[in-house]
């Protein structure tokens, strides 16, 4: 009977963790259009939604929860880092941390008659 407690103790919290890696996820891409818009304060707005989904969606499955926006050339994005919920106590060495990173290039739009184009001083 241990055994199987330790089992199905172990499947709970793989689960768990997945559905913290989806929350994770989530909050990352929501995040990363908003990132992805270009507006002037991207950073706090990307990291704002991203936190926001995170509360909606699973405050309690994703624990200490950060959101960062991050740039790299051309492309920006957010990641979002936390850890999944613990439910087998006997694993407390073992980290359950969850790292989702989501981004793409900048958007931008340009009139079909090629006028203009992306860079702020255009």
């Amino acid at each position: 009977m241990p055994v199987v407690l330790v089992v199905v103790l172990l499947i709970v919290q793989m689960a768990l963790w997945f559905h913290g890696r989806q929350v994770a996820d989530a909050a990352a891409r929501e995040g990363a259009r908003i990132a992805r818009a270009g507006d002037d304060d991207w950073q706090g707005a990307a990291e704002a939604k991203a936190q926001q989904i995170i509360q909606a969606i699973g405050p309690e499955i994703l624990q200490s929860a950060t959101a960062t926006a991050w740039e790299e050339g051309d492309s920006r994005g957010v990641e979002v880092t936390g850890s999944a919920v613990q439910v087998v106590p006997l694993l407390p060495e073992i980290s359950f941390t969850i790292t989702a990173r989501f981004g793409g290039p900048v958007e931008c739009f340009r009139p079909d008659d090629g006028s203009g184009g992306c860079a702020p001083d255009e």
